[in-house]
């Protein structure tokens, strides 16, 4: 999996999300070359719900900072982009809370969906960046189908240090800076640098980009 696009720095970013604290200079990381290795695949997790809506926007009103993402899949074998793939992703709100998942009448679909991928292979979300819940890094679920078969199931993942500064506005300030990092989170020391998502900023919107290598 590669990331793609130039990031801001972190004061811009600091400045643009409203966050006051100091001492973030350094840029913010990415890489941009292509390469078709398989993205490594991540566990499920609890929290899935199958048959999520298609639709861009998932937010459903929840709020948090404008997260878009872009995701482009690619076919491992010939390297080129795949039109016609299913991409779905999940992830916890602010709080840290999931959809769907407390109990028989929890009908929620809050941060849920899913869409296929265009002729260039490629597909939208707009959504917040995700809170954390206790014992892991801030992340994102994803999943890819193929002509009705699952090909990937992965986790998607967030520099650090843009977290931070992130979490120093509201609502996420309210619960404080997260209890796992990325360093300390057991999934992500499986993949997760190569899950990592490219993030850049336009206007207040954070934008991440990610390529997914799947075998067909």
């Amino acid at each position: 999996m590669t990331m793609a696009s130039p990031l801001i720095g972190r004061r811009d970013a600091i400045r643009v999300l409203g966050v006051t604290t100091l001492g973030l200079g350094a840029a913010w990381r990415s890489t941009s070359a292509v390469e078709c290795i398989l993205t490594p695949a991540q566990t499920e997790g609890p929290y899935y719900v199958a048959d999520a809506t298609t639709r861009r926007d998932i937010t459903e009103g929840k709020p948090g900072v404008p997260l878009r993402i872009r995701l482009t899949v690619r076919d491992a074998t010939t390297c080129q982009k795949l039109p016609g793939a299913q991409v779905e992703i999940w992830h916890c709100d602010a709080a840290g809370v999931y959809s769907g998942v407390n109990g028989a009448a929890d009908t929620t679909t809050f941060l849920r969906g899913r869409q296929v991928s265009d002729r260039k292979g490629k597909v939208l979300f707009d959504t917040i960046y995700p809170g954390w819940y206790t014992g892991r890094t801030p992340h994102i679920h994803v999943k890819v189908h193929v002509s009705g078969t699952t090909v990937h199931t992965g986790q998607l993942y967030f520099d650090d240090t843009v977290t931070r500064a992130v979490y120093q506005k509201e609502p996420y300030a309210a619960r404080g800076a997260a209890d796992t990092t990325n360093t300390t989170d057991g999934i992500y020391a499986s993949g997760g640098t190569q899950s990592q998502l490219g993030l850049r900023r336009r206007r207040r919107t954070v934008r991440g980009n990610a390529t997914l290598v799947v075998s067909t």
